[in-house]
């Protein structure tokens, strides 16, 4: 599965936090962050959403697991509602895979992007893997999977 590095830039971010197991409250927390970004005019073509799983669920207890559905934010929007937070993303160097935003192809992504890291002269970085949803990709059920990576 080909990848390519890329280099993300800090953001300002709004963000909904699900905490408990990965799956269906990670989808509740994007259509509620969605609303609060719709309802702000915010949800345009040049918009960038993030989907930040913060816990290993091998390592961490599915009640305690931290899902953070994001929307970069200019420094001018106001976040001010009280399910909504805000925050930084931190940027950095990332290993990035264009997939179909399916249960099986996501499924098979998770597969590939470990031998693929190891393989390519990278290795893991210590910041959370990202899940990208932006413009075009959005709009046609496709998301990047974001992994950070530095040169071995």
């Amino acid at each position: 599965m080909p990848f390519h590095v890329e280099m993300i830039p800090n953001y300002r971010i709004a963000y909904v936090r699900n905490v408990g197991p990965y799956g269906q409250g990670n989808t509740q927390a994007m259509e509620q962050l969605k609303q609060w970004a719709e309802q702000k005019d915010l949800l345009t073509k040049s918009a960038i959403l993030f989907g930040i799983p913060r816990d290993n669920p091998v390592t961490t207890l599915p009640e305690d697991c931290r899902y953070d559905a994001c929307i970069v934010i200019s420094t001018d929007i106001e976040v001010d509602g009280d399910c909504v937070c805000e925050g930084e993303l931190s940027g950095g160097k990332y290993a990035i895979w264009k997939i179909k935003h399916t249960a099986e192809d996501v499924k098979q992504a998770w597969l590939d992007i470990f031998p693929a890291i190891q393989s390519s002269g990278y290795e893991l970085d210590n910041r959370p893997i990202l899940e990208r949803y932006k413009g075009e990709l959005l709009i046609n059920d496709f998301c990047e999977i974001c992994v950070p990576v530095k040169s071995v």
